[in-house]
């Protein structure tokens, strides 16, 4: 199923083909990759109908690709990105890796997504240019692509206390810019009732060019994620990295669903999300490149061909970041409160650094194929972390519980190293104890209480959730983690 793009009558000739042309076209990218990506939901119905032996064997059969990666440098960098206050921001170039220097620690960045809405009524509402402006330029908040959403975007941080501390602290002060502008801060990953479609769109011009060119597309935007930037030494060794993270975007997506209500009622999928992001035709895992002239080459075909606007606008699910000298991964729902905003950044930033740590000893990456990946991201999206999935080493089906105790074995000794594994334990324990953003938001949206009560409790959610400092919790020793 190819997503057709809107063509106006005053674009240019060359440019006049629809997506599914476009998606046909491309050399570098798995076209059946992004058709899946397009048509996520009938995978999703697919998923279940898949026989599991074949499910098993398919992916175990799969996984025995391999993408042979040379041995990397031991070191990490630090990253430049905006931050509050402005005194580590750097300008860079698209493409390009700049201020960056080296340092021992591995550093995150965290890009956060929140709607307005109506303590009320629970409509939109399209303050974010004014909500921006009201904080006088604070680097830390910026717009989006529609006026009812807006972002908040960390500095760099090198660790996860640090890091909840200020998404905290920004969380706070666009909820109190906010409430001053009659509207409330809310964490979701869709807005929960009506969305005014293109009318919304943030007046700047690349926003405008994306709406002229990807109209359907747009008007379903405003998507709210979770953008977690990890510091890698180059762009080769982030390509390398990207191949790695492929068969763990799942159960990444899976503990971070927040976008079950949408149009006022239940989507059906833990993840709305997910489902909307899907239909940009370049929302899909990455691929395994073998290094960044390769990925560089894969995303000037998709711009070329009209399938992106820009660098920016190529959103695989992990990437490299455009501006930064980051892995960018893209995943993840904006959590409801900010203690799974800290658990989301935690598992990501353990991740990359597990995968560093396999290509210096010369590990082997696994290499699904796309179709695999993405069938298991639907799954994800679709039922979160209570539902069965392929382990992403060995391919077996697992039960819901398995495959959380398999993310867990995988990155320990990363979390061990980082200091973060006390952290991240007690904020899996609290997932498990109290759900997830998607099952908080369909008890609030059952429970009877009346719509200006569901917005005052997904508002007050999304300022609590974290005491940095005080999330520790007794760590649970993974099996495989007493061996190291």
């Amino acid at each position: 199923m190819a997503l057709t793009l809107p063509i106006p009558a005053d674009q240019p000739p060359d440019a006049a083909r629809t997506a599914a042309g476009h998606v046909a076209a491309l050399a570098g990218a798995q076209v059946v990759a992004v058709q899946a990506a397009a048509s996520l939901a009938l995978a999703a119905l697919l998923w279940p109908l898949i026989p599991a032996a074949r499910a098993a064997a398919a992916l175990a059969g799969a996984l025995g690709q391999r993408l042979p990666l040379r041995p990397l440098p031991a070191r990490q960098v630090a990253v430049v990105m905006p931050g509050p206050g402005g005194a580590e921001r750097a300008a860079t170039v698209p493409g390009r890796w700049a201020a960056v220097h080296a340092a021992d620690p591995v550093t995150l960045g965290v890009e956060e997504e929140f709607v307005l809405l109506d303590p009320a009524s629970g409509a939109v509402v399209l303050a974010g240019p004014e909500l921006v402006r009201m904080l006088g330029g604070e680097p830390g908040v910026r717009q989006e692509l529609m006026r009812f959403q807006v972002e908040t975007v960390t500095g760099v941080c090198t660790s996860l206390d640090e890091a909840g501390r200020e998404l905290l602290g920004l969380r706070r002060l666009a909820a109190a810019a906010a409430a001053q502008l009659g509207c409330r801060l809310v964490a979701c990953g869709v807005a929960p009732y009506h969305a005014p479609g293109l009318a919304a769109v943030t007046p700047l011009p690349r926003y405008r060019e994306l709406a002229r060119r990807y109209g359907p597309v747009v008007a379903q935007g405003g998507t709210c994620a979770c953008h977690v930037h990890v510091g890698v030494p180059s762009r080769d060794l982030g390509v390398q990295v990207l191949a790695r993270l492929r068969p763990w975007l799942a159960p990444l997506l899976a503990v971070t669903v927040n976008s079950p209500i949408a149009g006022g009622r239940d989507s059906g999928w833990a993840s709305w999300r997910h489902v909307l992001q899907s239909r940009w035709p370049t929302a899909a895992p990455p691929e395994a490149w073998p290094d960044a002239a390769a990925y560089d080459a894969a995303v000037r075909r998709l711009i070329a061909r009209g399938v992106a606007l820009d660098e920016r606008n190529v959103y695989f699910w992990a990437r490299l970041s455009p501006r930064y000298p980051t892995v960018e991964v893209r995943v993840a729902d904006v959590c409801l409160d900010a203690g799974a905003a800290v658990l989301a950044a935690g598992l990501t930033r353990a991740l990359v650094a597990t995968a560093l740590a396999e290509a210096r000893r010369g590990t082997p990456a696994a290499v699904p194929p796309a179709r695999q990946v993405t069938a298991a991201l639907a799954a994800a999206a679709r039922h979160g972390p209570a539902g069965a999935g392929a382990d992403p080493v060995t391919g077996q089906l697992v039960d819901a519980a398995a495959l959380r105790a398999r993310l867990l074995d995988h990155v320990y000794p990363a979390l061990r190293d980082l200091g973060d594994a006390e952290t991240v334990t007690g904020l899996l324990r609290r997932l498990e104890d109290r759900g997830t953003g998607a099952d908080r938001q369909r008890a609030l949206f059952t429970s009877g209480l009346s719509t200006p009560a569901v917005i005052t409790a997904l508002a007050r959610a999304t300022l609590s959730g974290h005491e940095p400092g005080r999330q520790r919790a007794r760590a649970r020793v993974p099996a495989a983690a007493g061996a190291q």
